[in-house]
Parts: C-alpha cells; sequence; structure tokens
C-alpha cells in the first residue's frame, strides 16, 4: 500500500475518532461536576475515575487476544464503538452515583472493546508513514473532537443553565455519526496485514519491552485524572460549571498539537522523546493550585501529556512488540496502563483531601521512578 492511501485511510480512522471524541471526551469534562451534583465526594470521584480506566485499559489483554485469535478486528472495532455511544446519553439521567459508574464502566468497557483491533488496523495501514506519524496524525484529528465535545458541553450547560440530562443527550447526535463515518472507513480501508519478526534478538526485544511496561505503569499512576481536576475547580468555586469544560478543551487543543509533534519526533529519535513525559506530569500539580494561572498551566500541561501518552507511547510497543500478536501487545500494554490509572486516580483522589502538597509528594516519587525506568529502556 502506498504513503497516499495509507495517508487517507488514517485521516478516515482519525474521523471516525473525531465524532467519537465528541461524544466521550465531551462527557468526560463534565462528569466530576455532574458526579458532584448528584453526591459524590472527591474520592468517590477519583475512584470512579480509576475503576473505569481500569476497565477500559485493562481488559484490553483479553480483548486484544481474542482479536489476534479470531481476526474479528473490524467487528470488535464497530461493537466497542457502538457500546460507547449508547452508554454515554444514558449517563445524565442516572441520577444516583451507582447508577452513573455502571454507565462510565459500560463506556469505558466499549473502549476496551474496540481499542486494541483498531490500534492493530492503524499500526498495519500506517507503516508506510511511519508509527509514529501515523498514530501522532490519528491522534491530532481524534483530539479536534475531544475540543468540539467539551465546548458543546460548555455551551449547553450555559444555555440550559446546568442541566446535565440534556448536556449528555444532546451527545447521541455525533454518536450516530460515528457509526456512518465507520461504515465508510471500513469500505475503503485495505485487508489487515500482520507482521512476522525474525527471531534472532527476541530475547533483548522481550526483556526492553518489560522494562518499557514498567515504565509506562509508573508514570500513569502518577497522572493526575482530570475528573479529579475539575472537581477541584467547581468544589473550590474557582471556575462555574459552565468553564471547566472550556479548560478540558483547551487542553484538547494542546493535546492533538502535541501529539504530531511527538510522534514525528519519535520516528526520528527513538524513545529519548519520553523522557519529558515525567517533568510534564509532575506540573500537571499546578492545576491543585487556587491561582488561575497555575491552574491554566496544569491544565496544558496535562493536555501535553495525553498527547504523547496518545501517540508515542503506542507508537513504541508496535515497535517493541513481538509482532504475531499486534493486538494481543497492545492489550497487554493498555492493561498494564489501566491497572497503574486506576491505582493512581484511587490514590491521588485520597491525597487530595488530606492536602495538594501529599498529593504533590506522591506524583514526584512516581515520576522520578519512571524517568530512571526509563533510562533502562533506552
Amino acid at each position: 500500500m502506498g504513503r497516499r492511501r495509507a495517508l487517507r485511510v488514517i485521516v478516515a480512522f482519525g474521523i471516525v475518532s473525531l465524532l467519537a471524541d465528541v461524544v466521550y471526551e465531551g462527557a468526560r469534562s463534565i462528569l466530576g461536576p455532574y458526579l458532584l451534583t448528584i453526591g459524590a465526594s472527591a474520592a468517590v470521584v477519583g475512584a470512579i475515575s480509576g475503576i473505569g480506566e481500569f476497565v477500559g485499559f485493562a481488559l484490553r489483554i483479553v480483548t486484544g487476544r481474542i482479536a489476534d485469535r479470531t481476526g474479528a478486528y473490524w467487528a470488535m472495532t464497530i461493537g466497542g464503538y457502538v457500546l460507547t455511544i449508547v452508554a454515554v446519553p444514558l449517563i445524565g439521567l442516572a441520577g444516583r452515583v451507582d447508577i452513573a459508574m455502571v454507565l462510565i464502566v459500560a463506556e469505558r468497557l466499549g473502549k476496551a472493546i474496540r481499542s486494541p483491533a483498531r490500534d492493530t488496523l492503524i499500526g498495519s495501514v500506517s507503516k508506510p508513514l511511519g508509527r509514529g506519524l501515523g498514530f501522532g496524525l490519528h491522534e491530532a484529528i481524534d483530539q479536534t473532537g475531544a475540543v468540539i465535545g467539551p465546548l458543546l458541553l460548555a455551551g449547553a450547560l450555559a444555555v440550559r443553565n446546568g442541566d446535565y440530562p440534556f448536556a449528555f443527550g444532546i451527545l447521541a447526535v455525533p454518536g450516530a455519526l460515528t457509526v456512518v463515518a465507520l461504515i465508510t472507513v471500513r469500505r475503503m480501508a485495505p485487508p489487515i496485514v500482520t507482521e512476522t519478526l525474525p527471531a534472532a534478538g527476541s530475547y533483548g526485544r522481550a526483556s526492553r519491552a518489560r522494562v518499557y511496561l514498567a515504565f509506562v505503569f509508573l508514570s500513569a499512576l502518577g497522572f493526575a485524572p482530570f475528573p479529579l481536576i475539575a472537581f477541584h475547580l467547581t468544589s473550590r468555586d474557582l471556575m462555574s460549571d459552565a468553564m471547566v469544560p472550556i479548560v478540558f478543551a483547551v487542553a484538547m487543543t494542546v493535546d492533538a498539537a502535541i501529539a504530531l509533534f511527538a510522534g514525528r519526533a519519535y520516528d526520528r529519535r527513538g524513545m529519548g522523546v519520553l523522557l519529558v513525559l515525567p517533568i510534564l506530569s509532575i506540573a500537571i500539580v499546578a492545576a491543585f493550585s487556587t491561582t488561575l494561572l497555575l491552574v491554566w498551566a496544569g491544565a496544558v500541561a496535562w493536555g501535553a501529556v495525553m498527547g504523547i501518552q496518545e501517540s508515542t507511547l503506542r507508537a513504541a510497543v508496535g515497535d517493541l512488540a513481538e509482532a504475531r500478536g499486534q493486538a494481543t501487545a497492545y492489550g497487554l500494554f493498555n492493561a498494564v496502563y489501566g491497572v497503574a490509572l486506576m491505582a493512581g486516580g484511587a490514590i491521588l483522589g485520597i491525597l487530595y483531601e488530606f492536602s495538594v502538597a501529599t498529593l504533590l509528594a506522591f506524583v514526584v516519587a512516581a515520576q522520578a521512578s519512571a524517568a530512571v525506568v526509563l533510562r533502562l529502556t533506552r
């Protein structure tokens, strides 16, 4: 497959993800304030975020293996998207923390079902372009939806004065468009081609992969979830409910820009570009300040970290994997990432209730450890 066709398919995949991001990233931008309105505490918000991310990531080790064994990459991609776009509009009707949690977990389950299969499809298509550029371009287009979604919901909450059922409900429209776009890209994409790596050097590759997974775990463990940041902004009366999605939209704009740059840098320089990740992750703690300038700086750092995680971290998986099972490799990577996010979300939520200083100490310890491990990977 030529570079031009590969570029067209990656862009088409990006449009699918753009529309889906309007749905679930739009919802994520208001989850913290919404959960606060139905009686959740900071610890509960952190725990729900962590559990949701655990399901969304940890189960990918199972769904990735299923995708490799069955070859049902497209069926799992489509099914996962459908589950997500059905669950999200219902969150606003929950009215209770437990019901909301079930729907949040269902949305994340949809992501768990589709992501290893979809990433395998993108990895296969993007080889003529370079994996870093392919994933970076996909993420840049994807995150445009993550900007539109929060802005759309910010407008909805401003017009309807905090009407969360209405805000979640309008996400059914981009959800339906996601299915249409997905059917279109299915028709234009070439058959998936999986790689077969030579046996020589496989032990060294496997050893590097294990160390890399340790880096991923430590980095994600010290990564503050946005719902906890949003909870801080609203519970401390630093911002209105309608303003919080705008902060998220700005972060997603940074995400899109950084993803493209970081993906290209990875293709040229390798894993050394990941050394900036622990530094930016520590800078996120500024978002827990009561000074708005620092809050915005922390939000920008959060978006930059997301951009690197969603492009460069994923590209490295394909290069380190024993390639006969690419979806399994992506599933294992995301399982480790998800366990770390669950643990980190719960721990940071608890530490936030003690003090921001203790939260900062934990983040610094996790990210410093991640930086040391990354040096071993290189």
